[in-house]
């Protein structure tokens, strides 16, 4: 009897002694998903085998490579579930390669591994970016060919179900690069790099449905590329990336989710004249600063945001440390950035100073299989 209580304490003892350490270690650690290319398309070298994890120390910045979770072809976009238990990814596939584009969604496991649900065709090509609404019950994949933007309603147990079919004008030409959904969640705009237009639509989550906006379109400078978005912390404004004529143009966000141009403003440095193609666009989660990366250039260009009337002003330019910086993402806690540079297979980390926007490189490279997407998951 003394033998069994002993050995019962002894198992309560060390089941409270593990919890304790998976919680603490928990609070140091900071999950992130890597999308990547895994195939030569021409103008990239794939080399990784799909979705791969990071560990991110809270503490001091610095990263860890995990192992591959999920051996799909040319995952280059992946978005966590609002509640974190789901995560989507695209399959991006040419013309040549399949009869669609695909978008696949995974459970999150708790070791974070990941457990295949489904899997739908884009009914496009290319797939590049996908968007989920404020209230996580619908996600939005961009097909770069094609014309074609696909709604999904996201089922409870992570399941993908077809929801709206939006084709834009000018097939042919249309590159619909992301779909960004404002804070009220009643509004979204579509960068559509082909056609030199932002498209805007009408979101009704209640209803599901998805419809042109009284403003149909916004324009950006013939040849610019509208690419991808980010709002300000009020919504008042937008950020849009220009791909191809690397600048930033801002609009202010009109209450009837219209957008009027304010400024335009280049995303180099002064001089600069060999090719370069902007990408990422993020704003700092609790600071005035925003950020764009650079491939060419292969930097980070800073912002400060003047909080009267959106404008920009720059800041400095930090070199990512590698090659093509197509996608970066800020920590959570705002207090670090890593880059992933694709064609060099690296990931490069830098300190964020709170007070300047400016970016202080830890040191470290890590060298990871053409990494072009990192998303965090808490």
């Amino acid at each position: 009897m003394k033998i069994f209580k002993s050995s019962y304490i002894f198992a309560v003892a060390f089941a409270i002694y593990s919890q304790t350490t998976y919680s603490q270690e928990n609070k140091i650690l900071n999950w992130m998903y890597v999308g990547s290319y895994t195939e030569d398309e021409g103008f990239v070298d794939g080399k990784a085998e799909g979705i791969y994890t990071l560990q991110q120390n809270i503490q001091n910045g610095k990263l860890t490579l995990g192992s591959t979770v999920a051996k799909l072809k040319n995952p280059s976009f992946v978005r966590a579930s609002t509640d974190g238990k789901y995560l989507l990814s695209v399959s991006e596939l040419n013309d040549k390669e399949a009869e669609s584009g695909f978008v696949l969604s995974y459970k999150i496991n708790k070791d974070h591994s990941l457990t295949k649900i489904n899997q739908l065709s884009t009914h496009g090509f290319a797939p590049c970016h996908i968007e989920i609404d404020k209230t996580g019950k619908f996600a939005f994949v961009s097909n770069y060919m094609g014309g074609v933007v696909m709604m999904y309603e996201i089922e409870e147990n992570g399941n993908l179900i077809e929801k709206q079919k939006i084709e834009l004008e000018n097939p042919k030409e249309s590159h619909a690069h992301s779909v960004n959904i404002t804070a009220n969640n009643k509004h979204a705009y579509i960068a559509d790099l082909g056609n030199d237009k932002i498209w805007i639509y009408n979101l009704d989550a209640q209803k599901g449905t998805f419809s042109k906006n009284a403003q149909e379109f916004a324009e950006v400078a013939n040849g610019a590329g509208p690419r991808h978005l980010s709002f300000s912390k009020d919504g008042k404004f937008a950020y849009v990336m220009n791909e191809l004529n690397s600048s930033i143009s801002t609009f202010q966000v009109l209450e009837s989710g219209g957008l009027q141009l304010l400024q335009n403003i280049s995303s180099l440095p002064s001089g600069f004249i060999n090719n370069n193609s902007g990408a990422e666009i993020h704003l700092h989660p609790t600071k005035d600063f925003l950020y764009s990366s650079n491939r060419g250039a292969n930097n980070i260009a800073v912002f400060r945001i003047n909080i009267e009337n959106g404008e920009l002003s720059l800041i400095a330019h930090t070199s990512t440390e590698g090659k093509t910086p197509r996608n970066f993402n800020i920590s959570p806690d705002g207090n670090f950035l890593y880059a992933a540079n694709q064609d060099s297979g690296s990931i490069s980390s830098f300190k964020i100073d709170l007070e300047t926007g400016m970016l202080n490189s830890l040191g470290e490279v890590l060298e990871a299989k053409t990494p072009v997407c990192l998303e965090f998951v808490e």
